[in-house]
């Protein structure tokens, strides 16, 4: 089985179906359930999710829609299934502003700090539509179905 984590980006456009990604976060999210993924969700992502989701009905004037959004996140992810690395982030510090200075600033401080933990749980890929991450040796990007590629021994099958 692959361990992936999940960017907000992707959980915004898989949540909002006015998002312009929305059909490829959906064709995405179906893809790696449908090859035995194991979606992992940070809690850093949740937070950013959950900002964006709020932010992005105000600007837009569909406030009533919020409560709709985060109850299909949390029906997506449910608490015990988010990954909470907040507590690392004092022991992660230094790394996590060096990165974001290697980057020159392109990694904000919260995509570093996943990328840091990717390389610390030897999780390989990330769905994300943010090529920032390209950047990071240590990290595969999966950003559409046809990124997934067949690979031998519990790896993509597709």
């Amino acid at each position: 089985m692959v361990d992936l984590i999940v960017d907000a980006n992707v959980l915004v456009a898989l949540l909002d179906s006015v998002d312009k990604w929305h059909p490829t976060a959906v064709a995405l999210y179906g893809t790696l359930r449908d090859t035995g993924a194991r979606m992992l969700y940070l809690d850093c992502v949740i937070n950013e999710t959950i900002g964006v989701l709020g932010r992005r009905v105000r600007e837009q004037g569909r406030t009533s829609q919020f409560g709709e959004l985060l109850s299909h996140l949390s029906a997506l992810i449910p608490e015990a299934q988010i990954t909470w690395i907040y507590p690392e982030v004092p022991r992660l510090y230094a790394d996590i502003l060096d990165l974001v200075r290697s980057s020159n600033g392109e990694l904000n401080f919260h995509d570093a700090l996943m990328a840091l933990i990717c390389r610390q749980l030897g999780v390989r890929y990330l769905a994300s539509f943010d090529r920032d991450f390209d950047q990071v040796p240590w990290l595969e990007r999966i950003e559409k179905p046809a990124d997934l590629q067949a690979v031998e021994g519990g790896k993509w099958i597709g």
